[in-house]
């Protein structure tokens, strides 16, 4: 039977009632078309998953009685890591968040490189979050997790590159004419991966990163669109020395 998985922005306490959040309770009520007395699991991303089951259903939303506190359904990785995407169009950019989450990442910042043809002001910038936030907690809701990746606002390379140093482990950009790949990299338990936008990081983005100490790696003899070679990095990093 198929587990129903809601991630709620509220305490939840084993033996209370809550109310559920307008975009939760239709999505479980329209979407999922559950009922009173159906089970779900709620995640707060605290780490943990709360088993409950709904009170009452009606057009003013849905309520639901939180049952007990249980550990998470799935582990968080062994390894911490952060990627650093430069921002791509549309629903590129949500399947590489999407699919990010899945593959276990701790931390996500979208980068704005010198090819990166998006472009945010304070308010789409604004918009683009919390709609990118959306995505990462479907993707947590469907595949087990119980944290939330932390998602930053949007970085000007020139200007996150240089604060890198405050990030535990290896520092790697994707580069396909790098000499190593994965399979060179020395034993480590965190990392942050650099991914340029279409088109691929610039000359001046790659001297910025040697700056900030970050090397290049290679993903083989094929140069791959960005919304494949993040994913395929990271997937390789947790099946070579994660937990895959």
């Amino acid at each position: 039977m198929r587990t129903i998985r809601l991630h709620v922005d509220l305490p939840l306490t084993p033996g209370s009632d809550a109310t559920l959040p307008a975009t939760a309770a239709e999505h479980a009520t329209r979407v999922l078309r559950l009922r009173s007395g159906d089970a779900l699991v709620l995640f707060n991303g605290d780490g943990h998953d709360y088993p409950a089951h709904l009170l009452a259903v009606s057009r003013a939303g849905a309520s639901v009685r939180i049952a007990a506190r249980g550990a998470p359904a799935a582990p968080e990785s062994s390894l911490t890591l952060t990627l650093a995407q430069g921002i791509a169009r549309g629903d590129k950019m949500d399947l590489i968040l999407q699919k990010a989450t899945e593959l276990g990442v701790t931390r996500i910042v979208p980068l704005i490189t010198a090819r990166t043809e998006v472009r945010l002001d304070a308010e789409r910038s604004e918009k683009r979050i919390a709609h990118w936030h959306g995505v990462i907690s479907g993707a947590c809701e469907q595949c087990g997790r119980a944290r939330l990746p932390e998602l930053s606002a949007p970085r000007v390379l020139a200007e996150w590159a240089p604060t890198a140093d405050a990030l535990d482990g290896l520092r790697l950009c994707l580069d396909p004419e790098a000499a190593g790949g994965p399979r060179q990299l020395p034993a480590f338990t965190a990392a942050c991966l650099v991914v340029g936008p279409e088109g691929g990081l610039a000359p001046a983005d790659h001297a910025l990163l040697q700056q900030a100490g970050f090397a290049g790696m290679r993903l083989g003899p094929r140069v791959l669109r960005t919304e494949t070679a993040g994913l395929a990095a990271l997937a390789a990093l947790q099946a070579l020395h994660g937990d895959f």
